[in-house]
């Protein structure tokens, strides 16, 4: 286990320039992420994770230039503003923007969906890249740690992938530092019995719930797992599309005090 913490609250950001929906102010778009990261901060939580949730359509792999530029000064206004450890995720798949991202800004970790194998999504298939990920990281930030997901979320695995080989794979072939388990889609509950295979499989490592978690559920998913990214649950109206709802996230915090997750 490393020293970042053990609950992460996701600050997704609104559309970015470039991408369909961009509204035409990036200041809106830093003023929303750090009021939703302060926010988080002021319940209790002590780390965060930001995302370009808002720019769909995703590219499966690389993001444009923009995405990158638009992203780094996002994590540099959150940092700034609540002073957390941060982990970046750049959606569908960029692990080396997202890398470069933490280099620039200090994050801690960053967020990887394939890192090893394929999976078919709504992109089409998403081809891992860890071989020139790692050999990125040890020159740009070999002290931030790589989270990869096993059966990642909106995607389908290709015949005769199993979680348990997956989960193998990624840590002992792509070298993970952590591994995320998650429902099928945003804010979809994790299947007990994938985090339990995943767990067996992969004893020594982080594994992290990526969806799903509540403060109901939350005493099950510690069974298996030793970290949970919170992203919808603390949204109005259990939205990720919406603004991070105070009383939620509070509430969230409690149950993981009580469970012995901070």
């Amino acid at each position: 286990m490393t020293s970042i913490p053990r609950l992460v609250g996701m600050v997704h950001l609104a559309p970015l320039p470039g991408s369909p929906q961009y509204a035409g102010s990036m200041s809106e778009v830093i003023a929303s992420a750090v009021s939703d990261a302060r926010l988080l901060a002021d319940a209790g939580f002590p780390c965060l994770m930001v995302e370009n949730f808002g720019d769909v359509p995703f590219y499966a792999d690389r993001v444009p230039q923009e995405t990158v530029a638009a992203m780094s000064v996002a994590v540099a206004e959150v940092t700034d503003a609540v002073g957390l450890p941060i982990g970046v995720n750049v959606l569908r798949n960029d692990g080396h923007a997202a890398l470069g991202i933490a280099a620039a800004t200090g994050a801690s970790f960053i967020r990887v969906n394939v890192l090893v194998g394929m999976m078919y999504t709504d992109q089409g298939p998403i081809v891992g890249r860890a071989a020139g990920l790692l050999r990125a990281r040890s020159t740009l930030a070999p002290g931030t740690e790589i989270w990869a997901d096993v059966m990642v979320k909106h995607a389908t695995p290709p015949p005769g992938l199993t979680a348990s080989s997956l989960a193998a794979d990624t840590v002992e072939r792509g070298l993970a530092d952590a591994v995320i388990v998650s429902g099928s889609g945003t804010g979809h509950p994790v299947d007990p019995e994938l985090g339990k295979v995943v767990r067996d499989t992969v004893p020594g490592t982080r594994v992290v719930i990526g969806s799903g978690a509540t403060p109901e559920n939350l005493p099950g998913l510690l069974e298996f797992a030793d970290t949970v990214i919170v992203g919808s649950a603390v949204k109005i109206d259990g939205d990720a599309r919406n603004a991070v709802d105070p009383a939620r996230a509070t509430a969230f915090v409690a149950s993981a005090a009580e469970n012995g997750l901070i």
